[in-house]
């Protein structure tokens, strides 16, 4: 396994929550017909749609890029391999209950595949949780295929990068997000993030959280269970070896955005999605535009953690 570098850190520019609800309001109204954007109690996350290991998202919120996309494209490096209980640690929050976007551990799973991780890592007197999901290309007619990580593997492990939000997984305020019938053309998470670029001109912020497409359908990708023969030099040469799909709501989604990389390489988005009817993956974006309809809740982060930054990198691959 790849031993983690030292983490880089930097501190986030974090608002109010009532100020950062009218910022969002303001700059979602530019790309939905109808848009609500207020401050709410995080709903019991125990419950379903989420059904994860913890009631919240709020307790010391901070985010990190592990790794990155240059140790996928143009050659994969697939000795580049990360432990969720590590990674705690490694954000000062041991015990931390983590989800986002990240590649599934090659080693461990036997093939490519999308991690949706959703971890309560060791700590604190408890044992770890892992409810993670993992969605990987169906050898048998080449469609989606989901499945429950911790059904068939019992480490928290992922592979080559990973766009994390970490927390204490504690009840708490925060910011609920309701869009329906999107006019413009960026998706909700480009549309959170061009809203805070565009109004926090001088500083970083970042938000994580989750999100139901409710209603509607949305382009995801998976990649190939086999990592290319060939050097990926291109976003053209990564978007044809990638796999496409259309999916179905209900879709659960994680996302870590930043309104601005604050000097350390990050990857800006990044949101994976599962379902309960076996259809998961890297959200792009709706493909209803008339019909859609979002439900969000998410939290500015405080701080940012770099860890393992690549020494050679690039921005191929990371749209």
């Amino acid at each position: 396994m790849a031993t983690a570098s030292e983490a880089e850190r930097a501190q986030l520019h974090t608002p109010e929550l009532d100020e950062l609800s009218s910022v969002l309001q303001a700059g979602l109204q530019r790309n939905f017909a109808e848009v609500k954007v207020t401050v709410v109690d995080c709903p019991d996350l125990t419950r379903e749609p989420f059904n994860f290991p913890v009631k919240g998202l709020c307790g010391n919120p901070r985010i990190t890029d592990v790794g990155g996309v240059p140790y996928l494209v143009p050659v994969v490096q697939k000795h580049k391999e990360y432990d969720m209980n590590v990674i705690s640690k490694e954000l000062e929050l041991p015990g931390a209950f983590i989800i986002g976007a990240a590649a599934a551990p090659s080693r461990i799973v036997g093939m490519n595949a999308e991690l949706i991780p959703q971890v309560l890592t060791e700590g604190k007197g408890h044992p770890g949780v892992n409810n993670s999901y993992y969605a990987s290309i169906n050898p048998k007619d080449g469609q989606c295929l989901q499945e429950k990580y911790c059904d068939k593997f019992s480490d928290c492990k992922f592979g080559l990068l990973g766009n994390l939000y970490a927390c204490e997984g504690r009840p708490g305020k925060v910011i609920e997000v309701q869009a329906k019938r999107r006019t413009g053309e960026n998706s909700l998470v480009t549309a959170l993030r061009k809203t805070l670029e565009d109004h926090y001109i001088k500083q970083s912020l970042a938000l994580g959280g989750v999100f139901i497409i409710q209603e509607g359908k949305a382009k995801i990708h998976i990649m190939p269970r086999e990592f290319s023969a060939c050097p990926l030099n291109t976003n053209e040469d990564v978007n044809n070896w990638l796999k496409h799909f259309e999916v179905s709501a209900p879709l659960i989604c994680q996302s870590v955005l930043v309104s601005r990389d604050p000097g350390l390489d990050l990857r800006v988005e990044h949101t994976h999605c599962f379902s309960h009817h076996g259809e998961g993956g890297h959200y792009y974006i709706d493909t209803t535009p008339d019909s859609v309809e979002y439900l969000g809740y998410f939290l500015p982060a405080e701080f940012v953690f770099r860890i393992d930054r690549p020494k050679e990198t690039h921005g191929v691959g990371r749209d």
